[in-house]
C-alpha cells in the first residue's frame, strides 16, 4: 500500500586536511580495588537513613505528646473554671 519514502543520504564533502590525535597514557592503577569498601559504605548508608528515621519518629512523638498534654491542660482548665 503506501510506503514512505525515506530521504536520500546526503553525502559529506571531503577534504584534503589531516587530523592529529593526541593519546594520552592511562591513569596509573593505585594498585587496590574499592570492592572491599562498597560494603562498609552501603552500611553506613544504612545505619545513617535507619538514625535519620528513629530520629524522625521521635520528633513526630514529642510533638504530638506535647499537643495532647496542651489539649489536657485546656480541658482540664476549663472544667475547674465552671
Amino acid at each position: 500500500m503506501l510506503r514512505p519514502k525515506l530521504p536520500d543520504i546526503p553525502t559529506l564533502p571531503t577534504s584534503n586536511t589531516v587530523s592529529t590525535q593526541h593519546s594520552h597514557a592511562p591513569a596509573p592503577s593505585a594498585g587496590r580495588t574499592l570492592a572491599p569498601w562498597v560494603g562498609a559504605v552501603a552500611a553506613v548508608a544504612v545505619v545513617g537513613v535507619v538514625l535519620t528515621a528513629l530520629l524522625a519518629a521521635v520528633a513526630v512523638s514529642a510533638v504530638s505528646v506535647a499537643i495532647a498534654a496542651l489539649v489536657l491542660r485546656s480541658l482540664v482548665n476549663g472544667a475547674n473554671k465552671r
